[in-house]
């Protein structure tokens, strides 16, 4: 009954407080959504509308925040959601953008016991804790399709904290196998750690190799940018993403390296 209710008003709020058409169609000429169908553009407007209605963006250190770069940051976050629901980023609820990349101390605990505190240079980052941390001037250059986007990786990290710490393994859907999905991550992570040992070349970035989240989160984003790359280099991992995001990139994006259209973003 509860859900009714809230799906109720969902259905009333979108339908009084749509995305402006004026604000919307320019910015879906943004390459990773090329090859969506009218519906699933339309579905796509009205998550974007709910995700804005919804989570709390805190712009910091000075940076005015307009309606178009609201849109254009909200589309790239529900892309990945597109055929998941309303309900995929529930546990979450606020994005912090600073105007370009950020300083994060971390606290790293050696060996012995020891905890180590340093200080990273970040685009992005998903705090286990709340919030999501975005760079603006990394959002501006990730919908591309270069193989690369901080939106989608940090979101995807939010995907894999819905059943704890961030670990590569985020809760699968009801006839997906988790037999598989090791199988598929944990060959293109292997593989990831020994051209990156010996300074191989690798399509699929090699910030993958770093861990088993940071595996799911590089090939998340390549999934939406680039999924001909990899396919070609790990198709089992696309097949598992493909099932787990229910959407097939293939089907609708040229290779990389086709002319894009110009999106102007004020």
């Amino acid at each position: 009954m509860l859900q009714t209710m809230q799906n109720l008003y969902r259905r009333w709020w979108l339908k009084k407080h749509p995305i402006n058409d004026d604000l919307w169609l320019p910015l879906t000429t943004m390459p990773i959504l090329r090859g969506l169908n009218t519906e699933e553009l339309e579905r796509l407007k009205e998550l974007a509308a709910w995700f804005l209605h919804t989570k709390a963006i805190s712009p910091v250190q000075g940076i005015e925040f307009s309606d178009p770069m609201r849109v254009v940051l909200a589309i790239q976050a529900v892309l990945p959601i597109l055929n998941l629901g309303f309900d995929a980023y529930d546990d979450w609820q606020e994005i912090i953008i600073y105007p370009s990349q950020f300083v994060s101390k971390t606290h790293k605990r050696d060996h012995y016991g020891f905890v180590h505190e340093g200080e990273q240079v970040l685009a992005g980052q998903a705090r286990s804790d709340g919030p999501v941390l975005l760079s603006w001037h990394d959002v501006m250059e990730a919908p591309w399709q270069d193989g690369f986007n901080v939106v989608i990786h940090e979101l995807a990290h939010k995907l894999d904290m819905r059943n704890g710490f961030p670990n590569g393994n985020p809760p699968l859907h009801y006839g997906m196998n988790q037999n598989h999905w090791q199988a598929a991550f944990s060959h293109a992570f292997i593989d990831l750690q020994q051209k990156a040992r010996n300074g191989e070349y690798s399509a699929v970035d090699l910030y993958a190799a770093t861990d088993a989240a940071e595996c799911f989160a590089v090939c998340s984003e390549m999934f939406f940018e680039d999924p001909h790359t990899l396919n070609d280099s790990y198709p089992a991992v696309y097949q598992q993403l493909k099932l787990f995001y229910r959407q097939d990139p293939i089907r609708r994006l040229p290779r990389v390296g086709y002319g894009f259209a110009d999106t102007v973003i004020h």
